[in-house]
């Protein structure tokens, strides 16, 4: 209040000096008008003048209060910046933000955020609302927004308790029950696992499966004469089925490794010895096809010996059994030494407290949704257990075996069906029980969270190459542009930008053909799997770019049939339907539904339709042969034509047909005949053993004796894809 009281006085003071001199400078000039024009009056008017002290005193009063002023402005300006920085809108910021989290703290929107980062060395592009963002470009953005910097320890340092579910602490040995060993039958494709299964089983599943060959893991529980029961994995033996075979030797007790006596080792028998050595687990070898003629058991042993499976013969611990799955010779031979071996393995688990398990196939079913199958290895899962499995909780609504008899309960070694799942989980996912609904929510929430972390640790990797990308890149542009002239930058600069203008039509559809988008639907997660696993072999993008736009089990439904058509792609089903409704919707968008049964035909149909993509390839068919015999030249008009001398030593000569000139070897010249004459004749063909002239449509070619003439045809070949998925 004092300041604005004094502000006033200095300012009334100052108002009143200046009316004071503006009063004494008018009648100064009143006083020296009246000199000019009255002499008479000269007494008066020095009378009136002022005397200079008065003026220059006024006039330094004047001009002392207006220093004054313009001092304490001055000084209230220099202290103006301090109270600015005061309010200063703090924001508060932690490691790994997102776009859209900065963009909440600073309560601005986000195309803010995007503009403080443009003509950085940040890839603005690839940003997204959830990307996060480094250190340096936080600060970038707080500062370019007129902002203060405040990090927040409590969110850099906050951690998210872990809420997973575990598998609980080993039994007490006394609480162990003898368990039925779980036998993973392996080997090379069609050297009789399946075959040899019914028999133990005594059912027809090789008779029904697609091809001859198993395409799933099948789990069956096999009740032996004597009493004694054994679960049973059957593998697929193709080479897609990689995956399946590495999780069956996973879950499993005892391999038991199939051979063909006719056959011997194979590629997919060494895989599977390899498995079962990676998994720890001991092998049982049983040489198949022993009926046959050409059968040689002695063979395979000594095969095998180079994989480090010795048999007892030749002084190892793995037992061989020669038998025949056809005639079903030696079978309780095959399951005596089986079961001999679980003895001594003295295989046990706990029948009681929380289940623990694993997820051996899943599949949708129409009527009774997500249903996988699986092996229990701890515990008793009962109807109502509330399961957990990757990202995906049940509770069980049903469990059946399987020929698909609905059970109540489902102890350790027992092949189970289960249905209640909220989602479909994927083959190989550990199955755990928990106490509640909640819980098990809980604990997928956990598990999506994991997930979605470390998707973010690779999101911030990227953006990190990205950044360091396009930093190496402005300094390479530096160097380059630094010491040019202005005008010489911008007219290379513009040269650039117009050898970047958007493809022609013509030059994007042509691009389009080189991009072969898929859908893939199978029946099971695991031969989803196989499909993909394969896919990942392919090393033809150079000639078609292959683009898996879509995959999942079960059937072929309209959002697939809508998804394929905004793409152009291709819809492959691999032992899946499609509906009347669904083919006919599909045919009239002019998207294809290609369904197969047997893995390597729909491998097949992949490889012939990314081959139409394919531009085709032109060959050259030869049509005749001549070789010159002399050369010389004819004047047309005002020029000279060389003309060459020849004989046709092959085929024949057709003047419409294409022609090169070969010398030495090299090919000199491509193109027509202007001319072709047979002695002074023109003709359109000329045959073997005949003479002939002819002239090229470019002068400048000269022919030598000797030299040899071709003609040859143009035809155009389907182009074939040069992948090979490795069978």
């Amino acid at each position: 209040m004092n300041r604005k009281i004094l502000k006033l006085e200095n300012l009334l003071r100052f108002h009143t000096i200046c009316r004071q001199l503006h009063s004494l400078c008018q009648r100064r000039m009143l006083a020296q008008w009246r000199h000019v024009f009255s002499s008479a009056y000269a007494v008066q008017t020095a009378q009136l003048y002022i005397r200079p002290w008065q003026t220059d005193a006024l006039i330094r009063a004047a001009l002392s209060q207006r220093r004054l002023l313009v001092t304490k402005k001055e000084k209230r300006s220099q202290k103006s910046p301090l109270p600015s920085t005061k309010s200063k809108k703090e924001v508060e910021v932690w490691l790994g933000m997102t776009v859209e989290e900065l963009a909440r703290a600073m309560e601005k929107d986000i195309d803010s955020v995007y503009e403080s980062l443009m003509n950085t060395a940040i890839d603005i592009d690839s940003l997204e609302t959830h990307s996060r963002l480094d250190e340096v470009w936080i600060k970038e953005v707080i500062k370019k927004s007129g902002m203060k910097l405040k990090w927040s320890k409590l969110k850099q340092d906050k951690v998210r308790e872990n809420k997973d579910a575990v598998k609980r602490p080993q039994a007490d040995p006394a609480l162990l029950i003898p368990r039925s060993p779980v036998v993973t039958i392996m080997g090379h494709v069609d050297h009789g696992k399946t075959t040899l299964l019914d028999k133990l089983r005594k059912t027809q599943v090789a008779a029904m499966e697609a091809g001859g060959i198993t395409q799933h893991i099948g789990a069956f529980l096999v009740s032996l004469p004597s009493g004694e029961k054994i679960t049973f994995l059957d593998t697929p033996g193709h080479a897609a089925f990689s995956a399946m075979r590495a999780r069956g030797a996973r879950v499993t007790d005892i391999v038991i490794l199939v051979v063909a006596a006719d056959d011997g080792v194979m590629k997919q028998t060494v895989e599977s010895i390899q498995h079962a050595k990676d998994a720890h687990v001991p092998i049982v070898l049983a040489i198949n096809k022993c009926d046959k003629a050409e059968a040689d058991p002695e063979k395979v042993k000594k095969e095998l010996l180079a994989y480090d499976v010795v048999c007892e013969d030749y002084g190892g611990d793995v037992q061989a059994v020669h038998v025949s799955a056809l005639t079903g010779e030696n079978m309780m031979g095959l399951a005596e030494a089986t079961i001999a071996l679980a003895e001594m393995l003295e295989l046990k688990a706990d029948p009681t407290g929380a289940v623990e398990g694993t997820v051996i196939e899943s599949f949708t079913d129409k009527g009774r949704g997500p249903v996988t199958t699986a092996i229990i290895q701890r515990g008793t899962l009962r109807k109502g257990s509330i399961l957990v499995a990757g990202k995906s909780w049940a509770k069980v609504r049903l469990m059946f075996d399987e020929n698909g008899r609905a059970v109540n309960e489902a102890y350790p070694s027992m092949p189970v069906g289960i249905t209640g799942w909220r989602d479909l989980p994927s083959a190989g996912d550990e199955i755990l029980e928990v106490e509640s609904e909640p819980r098990a929510r809980e604990v997928v929430d956990w598990r999506k969270y994991e997930q979605e972390q470390e998707k973010n640790k690779e999101d911030l990797k990227l953006i990190e190459e990205k950044r360091k990308e396009h930093q190496e890149a402005h300094r390479k542009d530096r160097e380059k542009y630094g010491t040019l002239h202005w005008k010489e930058r911008s007219y290379i600069k513009y040269k650039e930008k117009r050898q970047q203008q958007p493809l022609k039509l013509k030059e994007k559809l042509e691009r389009d053909s080189n991009v072969l988008p898929i859908i893939v639907k199978g029946d099971v997660d695991g031969s989803v799997e196989a499909i993909l696993n394969i896919m990942d072999t392919y090393d033809a993008s150079h000639e078609c770019e292959l683009e898996l736009v879509h995959f999942g089990v079960g059937d072929i439904s309209e959002n697939d049939v809508n998804l394929a058509e905004t793409f152009h792609g291709v819809i492959y089903g691999f032992n899946v339907n499609a509906g009347n409704v669904i083919q006919q919707s599909a045919a009239k968008k002019g998207v294809k539904i290609k369904l197969h049964k047997v893995i390597y035909r729909l491998i097949e149909d992949l490889q012939e339709e990314l081959s139409s993509r394919l531009p085709c390839i032109v060959e050259e068919h030869p049509v005749g042969e001549a070789s010159i015999l002399a050369t010389f030249s004819i004047t047309e008009g005002k020029k000279k034509v060389p003309v060459a001398g020849c004989r046709v030593q092959k085929g024949q000569i057709e003047k419409q047909k294409k022609f090169k000139l070969i010398r030495n070897g090299h090919v000199i010249w491509k193109g027509s005949l202007i001319s072709l004459k047979h002695h002074k004749d023109d003709t359109s063909i000329v045959k073997t053993g005949m003479d002939c002239g002819l002239s090229l449509d470019e002068e400048k070619i000269e022919f030598k004796v000797g030299d040899a003439i071709i003609c040859y045809e143009e035809k155009e070949v389907p182009a074939k894809t040069s992948w090979d998925p490795g069978f």
